[in-house]
């Protein structure tokens, strides 16, 4: 019997997660992939929000101030990137001018600091690498960016390293209420819980529904992204955005903590969640980031996705407790600014809605600190010798792009949450995320996760179930 389950391995259930670990609690979080943060949380922006896009006294604007100004300590604490880097809205129009104007007012409402508007030089000054076709740009100062499934992975293994238990691969069919709930997954595993929590981003609507809740509706939406080579990372200090639009803040150009330089999202509106990439999609994510910016290294391209947005009809966060079933609190249609809005959302659920359900008490010994997943290339020489004395696997380097060591490979697999796949690994360490795109490192990084999870070669997927790598051998083996 659980005090508290958490339905939905993304950066809001993380996050909710974590806080609910510095309680006296015993809690779990259900997750149906064979790992955390494979929806939402693994492809999106990654931006940190200023907060002067939301509707004044929205749930989006409230939670979007008040987790940008936790990010800095949240990430400090987790070990994870984050570069208050700022945002630049860029208006191309004598009505996207005006547009800007409201925007900053209604920034202004929603208590953001650090807005104001330039024009011309000032403007281009900024971001040589405009067009100079843009008239004016909101700068917000306080705008920034994160990993989105770095976090995820880090408030997770923060919560498992304070108590927490993680259910993989169980994909919630059934949620049966008595005095507590018994929930039930597709394999036919139980957990029982006195409080639940439905985290499940585009799921939450079927989540809910299987509670008889049919308060709310999920939509999707896809946007397809580029990614380019660390060469030009540079190409932007801030990051770009258009005026926004009713579907959303637009194609935008930023830096990535990690070196980066992302173009996207699209926004099409779809019926499930597929995230194939279309030549019609990344056609467009080139076109509207030419207009943008001149002279973009598109031909610096090494990958391209896609991620899918789950939006609700209420147009607005969803967090409350169900009006259809006690004790089971909604967190549903958290899209944009839900990264920024994340740390916030789940301290509210915890200390103003778990508390009416549960005594709370906080936890002695909780540690909220947590080592980064892959640091080594940023040691100092006498500090990596140190490391390698200790651990000689530090001193082998399996993804030369990213400059990623066994060690960190290792150590991915080993801590929580334990990865158990290729690109498992590659979300905790990187490796593999480089110019080649695992051209050279897959094969070892195969070979390490077969050793060090007991397997053999033809067992190890790349991301999960049904993406076996080897299906047999090339060559026969003869004996003499």
């Amino acid at each position: 019997m659980f005090d508290v389950v958490v339905i939905g391995g993304g950066v809001v259930g993380g996050l909710l997660l974590r806080k609910l670990s510095s309680y006296n609690l015993k809690i779990c979080l259900l997750e149906k992939e064979g790992d955390v943060a494979m929806g939402q949380s693994k492809a999106n922006s990654g931006i940190v929000h200023a907060g002067f896009d939301a509707k004044p006294n929205s749930l989006k604007a409230k939670f979007n101030v008040l987790g940008n100004k936790m990010m800095k300590k949240v990430t400090e604490e987790l070990g994870v990137k984050y570069l208050p880097n700022g945002s630049l809205v860029v208006a191309f129009s004598n009505e996207e001018v005006e547009t800007l104007k409201e925007l900053l007012k209604r920034g202004e409402q929603n208590g953001v600091d650090g807005l104001k508007i330039v024009y011309g030089e000032e403007l281009f000054a900024l971001e040589p690498n405009l067009n100079r076709t843009a008239l004016a740009g909101l700068v917000a100062s306080t705008g920034g960016i994160v990993c989105p499934y770095e976090l995820t992975i880090a408030s997770i293994g923060n919560a498992m390293d304070n108590g927490a238990e993680l259910f993989t691969d169980f994909e919630v069919v059934k949620i049966e209420k008595g005095d507590f709930y018994t929930i039930t997954s597709s394999n036919g595993e139980k957990v029982q819980a006195k409080v639940v929590v439905n985290c499940a981003g585009a799921g939450s609507q079927k989540i809910a529904n299987l509670v008889g809740d049919y308060s709310f509706k999920i939509g999707f939406r896809k946007g397809e992204y580029l990614l380019l080579d660390k060469e030009s990372g540079n190409f932007t200090k801030r990051t770009l955005f258009f005026t926004p639009t009713k579907k959303g803040k637009g194609i935008l150009i930023s830096p990535t903590v990690d070196g980066n330089l992302l173009l996207g999202p699209t926004a099409e509106e779809i019926e499930n969640c597929d995230t194939q990439t279309t030549k019609d999609g990344l056609k467009t994510v080139i076109e509207k980031a030419k207009e943008m910016c001149q002279n973009v290294p598109v031909y610096n391209v090494i990958t391209s996705f896609t991620g899918v947005r789950a939006y609700s009809d209420r147009h607005d966060f969803i967090i409350e407790e169900s009006k259809h079933s006690k004790n089971f609190i909604l967190v549903a249609g958290v899209e944009s600014p839900g990264l920024t809005s994340a740390p916030a959302i789940a301290e509210f659920v915890v200390d103003e809605i778990v508390k009416n359900m549960l005594v709370l008490t906080k936890k002695e010994n909780f540690n909220p600190i947590r080592k980064p997943d892959y640091f080594f290339s940023k040691l100092t020489i006498e500090e990596k010798n140190e490391i390698i004395k200790k651990d000689s696997s530090y001193g082998r380097i399996i993804c030369r792009c990213e400059q990623i060591t066994e060690g960190e490979i290792v150590r991915a697999l080993t801590e929580n949450p334990k990865a158990k796949d290729l690109d498992g690994v590659k979300r905790r360490t990187r490796s593999g995320m480089g110019r080649c795109q695992g051209g050279f490192c897959q094969p070892y990084i195969t070979e390490i996760i077969a050793r060090e999870r007991g397997i053999s070669l033809g067992e190890v997927t790349k991301k999960g179930k049904n993406y076996t790598l080897l299906v047999g051998k090339t060559k026969l083996e003869i004996v003499i």
